[in-house]
């Protein structure tokens, strides 16, 4: 068996035909020869059997699953989950890089939590079949970062021909941004910090009294109001919100807020959060760690690539994503910021985790994604070798059990 990985390790797929009696259904088998489940330790010569209804049916080593006759069979060196993008603007942001694919933000006003991102994402730009040949299949994704609220973020599995096709949550949380990034996108306003916290701050009052007034009886109905309808959500805890900050100054601002309105907050980005690891832990909030591919100035000319080792020893919950990059392809790929956290201290394992099953835990999505499970989505990513070596290769990607990328990448 090792022999014959060694062999394939860079081909897509192999079909071949193996065992019997097998559960009844089952559309695909993935043999590795080291499988990551995320939900125990690594399986030697593992097997993963995926039904017809895009449901894992069974997981284990492949002395004890059996695979039936007649079911297409693929193999690599190693298997992952499907990894799961915490933070993009994919689908929004597309690849062209041209007025009509770039709707991730809207410039008319610098607070529009109501916009929806299912009402711009594109599941066929040719950005969505780019991070998924790199192994992606599921993304957090929606408006992004430069506004004091941008809009609506959503959750979308990385295929299918419209939205309804790829959606797997509408509406995942409300992204904001603290920071001077803002006043540069919306010519100089709101103007400095402390203006623009103010600015979210009187948002989120409004919303308490709009709420306060919808709940009261009267005899005239409350005209509704979109924006304010999408802060009480958040103020309900229904919806996070995923506020960017990556000065130590707009992550504590950040910190208070979230204390004075008991909302559900992610940090995103944080790249000075190793300054302040005891209020992060002690609010009990998770991050979304900057990429390490950005640009290491203006706001975040702090940023270390050891983030990620720090957060992680203390405690506090990591997730890596692609973010949000200004020029083609407008994304940065999921898997090196895995790899450049191995690199800097973090052990495989936990980069691993970081983007599979915490993420999920994250969107709220672990019953369904995020690990290799019996009843979960047929998620898997097949490596030519071990996914955070540089010349390792994407070699084919299930989604809910169809092979939807061949051809190592």
């Amino acid at each position: 068996m090792r022999r014959a990985l060694t062999k394939v390790a860079c081909m897509a797929a192999v079909t071949a035909l193996w065992g019997a009696a097998a559960p009844a259904g089952a559309q695909v088998a993935v043999r590795a020869g080291t499988l990551h489940t995320m939900a125990g330790p690594a399986i030697q010569d593992g097997v993963v059997l995926v039904g017809a209804d895009g449901k894992i049916q069974a997981v284990g080593p492949a002395a004890s699953v059996r695979i039936p006759d007649g079911v297409r069979v693929l193999e690599a060196a190693v298997v992952t989950p499907g990894l799961v993008d915490a933070h993009t603007v994919v689908g929004l942001a597309g690849w062209l890089n041209q007025s009509h694919d770039q709707d991730q933000l809207e410039r008319s006003n610098a607070i529009q939590p109501e916009l929806r991102a299912f009402d711009a994402y594109n599941p066929r730009d040719e950005l969505v079949s780019w991070v998924r040949r790199l192994g992606v299949t599921t993304m957090h994704t929606g408006h992004g970062p430069g506004a004091l609220m941008s809009g609506q973020t959503m959750v979308v599995k990385t295929w299918g021909n419209g939205v309804s096709d790829a959606l797997v949550d509408s509406v995942a949380m409300v992204a904001m941004t603290l920071g001077p990034e803002v006043s540069a996108n919306y010519a100089g306003r709101p103007g400095t910090r402390s203006r623009g916290v103010a600015l979210v701050r009187a948002e989120f009052i409004k919303a308490q009294e709009y709420k306060t007034r919808r709940a009261a009886d009267g005899s005239e109905p409350l005209a509704r109001d979109l924006k304010l309808e999408t802060l009480v959500r958040v103020l309900d805890g229904e919806v996070p919100a995923l506020i960017t900050a990556n000065r130590a100054t707009e992550i504590l601002a950040a910190l208070r807020l979230q204390k004075e309105f008991g909302f559900r907050l992610v940090l995103d980005g944080a790249a000075e959060s190793y300054l302040l690891v005891d209020e992060i832990r002690a609010a009990g909030v998770p991050v979304v760690i900057h990429p390490t591919m950005a640009r290491h100035g203006g706001s975040m000319e702090n940023a270390t690539l050891e983030t990620a080792r720090t957060l992680i020893e203390a405690g506090i919950p990591v997730s890596f994503q692609s973010g949000f990059e200004g020029y083609v392809p407008k994304t940065r790929v999921l898997l090196f910021e895995g790899a450049m956290a191995a690199a800097y201290g973090v052990p495989v394992e936990e980069a691993l985790a970081s983007m599979t099953i915490r993420p999920a835990r994250l969107l709220g999505l672990e019953r369904r994604v995020g690990s290799l499970e019996v009843g979960k989505d047929g998620d898997l990513v097949l490596f030519s070798g071990d996914p955070m070596e540089h010349l390792t290769q994407v070699c084919a990607v299930v989604i809910e059990g169809s092979v939807v990328s061949e051809g190592c990448l």
